[in-house]
């Protein structure tokens, strides 16, 4: 099978979608059932390594030139089946999927999937053959207002990323955040006015009353954005600034030694599709606090990977991180392995040959 993949965030961007992304096209690589993948990404690095049987063409400056190329390749080659990496471009995959006679697979991750959209939407999803969603929370939202039938829409849950594991903590890191001596409670996530659903503004309402009971706790946040100034003035409002730890953007591979820094990672969202970080803090060792209103249900497994609260409920995430500190919330590092890139790529493969017949 040769598969068009159009992808928003393709090998070499940020974030988790991207990330995603990255671990869905090296498992349809390693498919039997899979000889070739053309993807075709509106945001990317260039020249990567890929993976066998991958070719990723270069970004696109623009979305109209995005759609031009990908109607381009469709027509000058042959493929066997279009993957379409975020509901956004449903249309345009539905479209090259119907005129060249072959199935669609269609990718939703959260928000994006949770609210009625525009009736081409509707009408792109009830044409693909497979629905993958993250989370069994997507899944339920989607359905609720498109008219796929539920048998084709799957869960395909993110995958752990190696090198997670409880390590030693990195003293030059904890001398240049100043953290020594300090309980730390984590927080990974991009700093986005669009995404303010990921709570941090909620940790920092909660830090008063959790130092009341901590008094050396500390609040590292890792992820960068144009949301950051907001949270600045809401610490400093809140009395709390020197205790707040801003450390930007960190790379992928430094990421393992920042969850190592911290105590207790902390995440109270509204609005994550499934939220990757749970799985990386969990398999750090440390205890987890996610939201029980949207995808973090999936990523905690119902609460066995970690501790899921209210999210608007400042008490309960206060309540949560105190005792997380305090050592009355353990830690569950070896349950979260059974979401290792093995079982992904298993599940992929048979979505694969389910797709073919």
């Amino acid at each position: 099978m040769r598969i068009l993949a159009l992808l928003t965030d393709g090998f070499g961007a940020t974030g988790g979608i991207a990330r995603y992304n990255r671990d869905l096209m090296t498992a349809l690589s390693q498919s039997a059932g899979v000889s070739e993948i053309c993807v075709l990404p509106r945001f990317a690095a260039s020249s990567l390594t890929m993976p066998s049987k991958l070719r990723q063409l270069a970004p696109s400056p623009t979305r109209a030139a995005w759609v031009v190329r990908a109607l381009a390749l469709a027509g000058r080659h042959r493929f066997d089946a279009v993957f379409c990496g975020h509901l956004n471009a449903a249309p345009l995959a539905a479209m090259i999927a119907r005129l060249r006679g072959v199935p669609l697979w269609a990718q939703v991750h959260g928000i994006e999937a949770w609210q009625p959209r525009a009736a081409v939407y509707r009408r792109s999803l009830a044409v693909a053959a497979l629905v993958t969603s993250v989370s069994r929370y997507t899944r339920a939202r989607l359905l609720a207002w498109t008219d796929v039938a539920p048998h084709r829409v799957r869960v395909l849950p993110n995958t752990l990323p190696s090198g997670y594991v409880p390590r030693r903590k990195r003293s030059e890191l904890v001398a240049r955040h100043g953290l020594a001596d300090r309980c730390v409670i984590l927080t990974v996530g991009r700093l986005s006015a669009r995404e303010r659903y990921k709570g941090h503004d909620r940790i920092i309402a909660a830090l008063p009353g959790i130092l009341a009971s901590v008094p050396d706790a500390a609040y590292l946040i890792v992820g960068s954005g144009d949301d950051r100034p907001r949270l600045e003035q809401m610490a400093r409002d809140a009395g709390v600034a020197d205790r707040l730890v801003f450390a930007g953007h960190v790379a992928d591979e430094e990421l393992p030694d920042y969850f190592a820094l911290a105590d207790v990672f902390a995440m109270p969202s509204t609005g994550e599709g499934f939220g990757i970080a749970f799985l990386e803090a969990a398999a750090s060792g440390l205890p987890v606090i996610g939201g029980n209103r949207d995808g973090s249900v999936d990523a905690l497994a119902d609460g066995r990977f970690g501790r899921l609260v209210d999210p608007l409920s400042l008490k309960e995430i206060e309540g949560a991180v105190v005792d997380a500190l305090q050592g009355r919330q353990p830690a569950r590092a070896a349950e979260v392995q059974r979401l290792s890139f093995t079982h992904f790529a298993s599940h992929v493969d048979a979505l694969v040959h389910g797709l073919g017949h």
